[in-house]
């Protein structure tokens, strides 16, 4: 049996109903010429949404990615020191001790995988800081995905990989020079090794990483580029946090800041969220809600999936993808 029709022949009611739903709700808006942006929340690399995400890049399910910095990195350190992630399936009842010893080994825990510093991180470093002193010398500026995509072209990487590629999302997208959006890039690890290297003087400016509100100028261009009646943007939201609320944000900008009226609403949303839908949370706002921010329509299609993202993600997709 496909898992589209176990899905569909025993996902029939409650958020395993809004599952299918949803995803439903995906391929219908991709069938009527619709756009999809997807965004990572969290830390979905290093849960290796990769394996699942990257072919939905290569078959052209998603146009355009919003991620956090650590998304955007951790796909690069898991894709070149796999061999070195240790899996700690008893982390809940890790003492204090426990943890400092996993510090003094250099494994920065998340949740039950720690990421090997020396192996992923600072290997890393070496290589994109070739690129950010070149940028500076030069004296240009790119956006904290294009080193990415400098790097994992340039095949100095190539001899390191310890997964198959095929299952970098990131690479995907650099090979189809696939649009992402980094808010609040210095929110990584990267980010805040970059601040050192200013600090140090290694780089003389610090601009040299262009900056959010960039990413949101060239996120308002794209979508008056790409949005039309006949082709509108879906909003596949995977978690919460500044992945979602920034970019979303981009429609009632451009209506109310810069009057572009016939720029048309969000044409489909769906969040994946763990988030309690009370107490002032953005992240766990119900769908209506954003009818009143300008976000959505009333007719807009919108699901709310109230669940683990890394087990409802890769599911979704299967079903985009006819699996």
């Amino acid at each position: 049996m496909k898992i589209t029709e176990f899905l569909k022949h025993n996902y029939r009611h409650f958020n395993a109903a809004a599952l299918i739903d949803a995803a439903e709700g995906y391929k219908a808006h991709l069938d009527n010429n619709g756009k999809m942006m997807i965004t990572l929340a969290g830390a979905m690399s290093t849960a290796e949404l990769g394996i699942s995400l990257a072919e939905m890049i290569r078959q052209d399910k998603v146009q355009i990615i919003t991620c956090t910095g650590a998304n955007l990195e951790e796909d690069v350190f898991n894709l070149v020191a796999h061999d070195y992630y240790e899996r700690i399936p008893n982390y809940r009842d890790l003492s204090p001790d426990q943890e400092q010893d996993l510090l003094n080994r250099h494994m920065n825990r998340v949740t039950d995988t720690c990421i090997p510093e020396m192996e992923a991180m600072r290997r890393i470093e070496d290589i994109i800081l070739e690129e950010w002193v070149k940028a500076d010398k030069a004296g240009e500026a790119f956006f904290p995905h294009e080193f990415f995509y400098k790097i994992l072209l340039s095949g100095k990487l190539d001899e390191s990989f310890q997964i198959d590629p095929k299952n970098s999302w990131l690479l995907e997208a650099a090979k189809k020079n696939l649009p992402i959006i980094v808010p609040g890039w210095e929110d990584s690890t990267l980010g805040n090794m970059y601040a050192g290297h200013v600090i140090s003087g290694d780089i003389k400016n610090v601009h040299t990483v262009r900056s959010g509100i960039e990413y949101m100028i060239f996120l308002a261009d794209w979508y008056t580029k790409n949005a039309t009646e006949e082709s509108t943007v879906g909003f596949f939201q995977i978690g919460g946090g500044i992945a979602g609320d920034f970019p979303i944000c981009v429609v009632p900008m451009l209506h109310q800041d810069l009057q572009r009226d016939s720029v048309p609403l969000w044409g489909y949303f769906c969040q994946i969220s763990d988030s309690t839908t009370s107490y002032g949370s953005y992240s766990g706002a119900v769908p209506n809600e954003k009818i009143t921010w300008g976000k959505l329509g009333i007719d807009t299609p919108k699901y709310i999936i109230e669940s683990d993202a890394t087990i409802v993600a890769p599911l979704v997709f299967a079903i985009v993808l006819d699996q």
